[in-house]
């Protein structure tokens, strides 16, 4: 019964002044989420499409929409009325499905541009190996890989010298060819490609001996490659008009050339920064002084703070990465200073290290001289008696 059906705007969610692209749209998203060949088997989505599909083709109609705002549901009730007593035979979902659903049905609308228009070739993709000090400061790479030409013998035609390809009769030299499919509403009208031409309009009867109808040739070629200061593991390289040939004198697809930068030894990277550990010894911990420090840029000295802590970070402005976008421009490089423990000492060397130990007044000895720890505590308690 009509009033047990929801408002049509309510179902589309859209307002009553909404025109029709706003409600097209709405249309659209609730179609894609509940159509059944998205929703296998499911019957609340099956009655959610259904729902849907009749409230689009009454407000997507001026004059049903006009009945509707008018009239109500009370506008299409009556005998022959489809589901829920709409007339779903007398909607132009030809034209709705093939807008709409050409995802679906494998045409519509959006593919019934002409196949036999110029096209770009497909994009190909490649890859590089470089070090971390090349991905910083850039460099040029030499790339070998296969790609396709058009055949000298025919010329790009794929044809035999002396023929030429023929119209297709399948789909009249159109690329295309219409079907109709039935579905829930009706039957709808779609478009696919040509699967005897593939979208050319054109079939090679008598193909090229040495391309075999392909219209090129594929050969193993070298290639260039400027690989930009800054790059990062896993950025791209495009180089324009470097990939698959395109369709009826459309261009070259693009190459493109990923960085894949190897580990190095002591850097390591973040964004534009750059991150390593320096060893700095006791001695210079202690007093400060200069040391080396390794840089993407070779060494540079960086003069210690007196009573510097190990684990404690430097900055070494702009002594990182160049940004892609200007190489002027560099991150920095963070340092942390990890003070070495002297091993193997000599006998003399202890003896010194004692005496600095002694002077500085914090050495372990000294807090079990000041606790009575060990063999002097014992000494005490004996004297006590205690024993």
């Amino acid at each position: 019964m009509a009033d047990q059906k929801r408002d049509y705007y309510e179902v589309l969610g859209v307002d009553k002044n909404a025109d029709d692209a706003a409600i097209k749209k709405a249309y659209r998203v609730l179609a894609k989420k509940y159509h059944p060949d998205m929703n296998p088997g499911d019957k609340n989505a099956e009655a959610k499409f259904k729902e849907a599909s009749e409230a689009y083709a009454v407000l997507s109609d001026p004059d049903k929409r006009r009945q509707y705002d008018q009239f109500g549901h009370a506008a299409f009730d009556g005998p022959g009325g489809g589901a829920g007593g709409f007339d779903f035979n007398s909607a132009d979902f030809g034209d709705i499905f093939g807008d709409i659903f050409g995802d679906f049905f494998g045409g519509g609308a959006r593919s019934r541009a002409n196949h036999n228009g110029p096209m770009k070739g497909a994009n190909l993709r490649t890859s590089v190996r470089i070090s971390f000090e090349e991905a910083v400061f850039g460099c040029e790479k030499e790339i070998e890989l296969t790609l396709k030409d058009p055949c000298r013998t025919c010329n790009g035609t794929g044809a035999k010298p002396g023929t030429s390809p023929v119209t297709c009769s399948k789909c009249g030299g159109k690329g295309q060819v219409v079907f109709t499919q039935q579905s829930l509403f009706g039957t709808v009208r779609n478009v696919q490609t040509c699967p005897d031409c593939g979208g050319t309009g054109k079939v090679i009867k008598d193909k090229c001996p040495d391309c075999h109808g392909t219209g090129y040739i594929a050969s193993r070629k070298k290639l260039s490659v400027t690989i930009p200061a800054g790059i990062d593991n896993g950025q791209m390289v495009r180089l324009r008009e470097k990939g698959e040939p395109g369709r009826n004198g459309g261009p070259r697809g693009d190459l493109l050339v990923e960085a894949v930068v190897s580990r190095h030894p002591i850097f390591q990277r973040q964004d534009y920064n750059i991150y390593s550990t320096a060893p700095i010894s006791y001695a210079q911990a202690a007093l400060g002084g200069d040391v080396l420090i390794d840089t993407v840029d070779g060494k540079v000295v960086y003069t210690v703070k007196p009573g510097t802590q190990t684990d404690s970070k430097i900055r070494l402005k702009g002594k990182g990465v160049p940004s892609l976008q200007n190489k002027d421009v560099r991150g920095d490089h963070y340092v942390t200073l990890v003070v070495q423990v002297p091993t193997g000492l000599t006998s003399s060397a202890k003896d010194l290290l004692r005496q600095f130990d002694s002077l500085t007044g914090d050495s372990l000895h000294e807090v079990e001289k000041k606790t009575g720890t060990g063999d002097n505590k014992d000494k005490k308690k004996k004297k006590k008696g205690l024993f």
